[in-house]
């Protein structure tokens, strides 16, 4: 006759008395603990308040529309509309940062048939005249400072044959297919004591080329430390010169010249 055990098994991971007898006197191993998911806890939601809508995206801020932190708060829905205005108008807005140098034969599509709206600034050049050397690099430093701006340069009498030495250097300014104004001349960022901020104030003159009215603001400061800086260098060196102050007397006197040049 056939011998039936019956043997009893505890939920898993419990052990009998037995066991944990056998575990501590060494003859047993223990068993492995039962791995069991943490407890639920809901995750805090971070409140929408103006720092949370800084550090979103266009896309993130278009689904939260209907989100009660902006359908019941009417300050924070209008700070969501302007946060995504001012992304959208970044994407759409063309970024450049440099100096670009192009041809004759590009002339008419980076410059006459710029993108609507942005400002271009062409300076004719050659490598043999100081004066442009001089506005080549500030204009570099200018473009770097104010991306939204169109920055290029071109050999003169490759863009226009026979143009004289004597006009350089010469800036052009465009919009919207138009040269807006013509500026012949170092004489017009300040001659040749000139600053990349002199250079951006001067262009500033005939619209927001380089940034609002509060980079405006920021350039006229940067302007008058660098000359507090100039003239603290001229004392400590004895020769007690102003001539970048008085370069920039001059810029703030002297009127531009128009130009029938297009």
């Amino acid at each position: 006759m056939t011998d039936y055990h019956t043997t009893y098994k505890g939920p898993e991971g419990e052990t009998t008395k037995w066991d944990d007898i056998q575990v501590k006197l060494g003859n047993k191993a223990p068993k492995a603990p039962v791995w069991k998911p943490d407890a639920y806890e809901p995750e805090a939601e971070r409140k929408k308040d103006a720092a949370w809508v800084e550090g979103k995206g266009a896309e993130e801020l278009e689904e939260g529309e209907d989100d009660r932190a902006f359908t019941d708060d009417r300050f924070m829905a209008e700070y969501r509309r302007k946060r995504l205005e001012e992304l959208r108008q970044g994407a759409a807005r063309p970024r450049f940062g440099g100096l670009e140098q192009i041809r004759q034969s590009e002339f008419v599509a980076e410059v006459t048939n710029a993108p609507a709206g942005v400002w271009v600034v062409c300076h004719l050049y050659k490598d043999s005249v100081q004066d442009c050397a001089i506005l080549n690099q500030c204009l570099e430093e200018v473009a770097k400072t104010y991306p939204n701006t169109k920055f290029v340069k071109i050999v003169s009498t490759e863009c226009i044959p026979g143009y004289p030495d004597q006009n350089l250097p010469t800036a052009l300014l465009y919009r919207d297919t138009k040269c807006v104004q013509t500026m012949v001349g170092l004489r017009h960022f300040g001659g040749r004591s000139t600053s990349p901020e002199l250079v951006a104030i001067s262009l500033n003159r005939h619209g927001d080329v380089c940034g609002d009215a509060a980079d405006h603001e920021g350039q006229v400061r940067g302007l008058i430390q660098r000359l507090l800086l100039q003239r603290a260098e001229e004392q400590q060196q004895g020769g007690g010169g102003s001539s970048a102050a008085a370069a920039a007397q001059q810029q703030q006197a002297e009127d531009d010249e128009d130009s029938d040049f297009d």
